[in-house]
């Protein structure tokens, strides 16, 4: 049984890491755990490094947190080039692994209000009326008319940061 310390109370990026781990580790082989750490970047990170950043300020805040965990996860979403993407950081005691998830475009509407200083989340809780946006499909299920959803695009980046931790060739 794997202890995965997860750096989110998210339901969408809890839902994400939960069916990757047990989609590479097996079914019921991981217990997850949420811990509530801070980023050390701003609510609404721009740009590549600082997202990637926030996720790896998280990931080591959470070890403090659980130093005996087993493995330690972010999830880190931003803006860059006009879009919303999202960083995953995994680590265990001895690997580190990090994706990069899929981007989208934003509505130049939507990029003003996140320019001048609003996160994205309550800017399309304001749009469309959905509470807590970022905790359900988030923008990604709006503007995709609900075939793609935040967990679904981070499942694919969880997966891929956890690359390292299943194949032999990285160790």
């Amino acid at each position: 049984m794997h202890n995965v310390v997860v750096a989110t109370t998210n339901p969408a990026k809890i839902q994400a890491i939960l069916q990757a781990f047990n989609e590479i580790f097996g079914e019921s082989m991981c217990h997850m755990e949420s811990a509530v750490v801070d980023s050390g970047v701003p609510e609404q990170p721009f740009g590549s490094e600082e997202t990637r950043r926030g996720a790896r300020n998280r990931v080591s805040n959470a070890r403090q947190q659980h130093p005996d965990a087993d493995f330690w996860v972010a999830i880190e979403a931003g803006i860059d080039e006009d879009s919303t993407f999202s960083w995953v950081v995994i680590e265990s005691r001895t690997l580190r692994g990090e994706a990069r998830s899929a981007t989208l475009p934003l509505p130049a509407v939507i990029l003003e209000k996140v320019r001048a200083g609003a996160a994205l989340g309550p800017v399309m809780s304001h749009y469309t009326g959905i509470d807590e946006i970022g905790r359900k499909e988030g923008a990604i299920g709006v503007f995709t008319a609900g075939k793609l959803t935040r967990s679904s695009v981070y499942h694919q980046a969880v997966i891929l940061a956890l690359s390292p931790f299943h194949n032999a060739v990285y160790r």
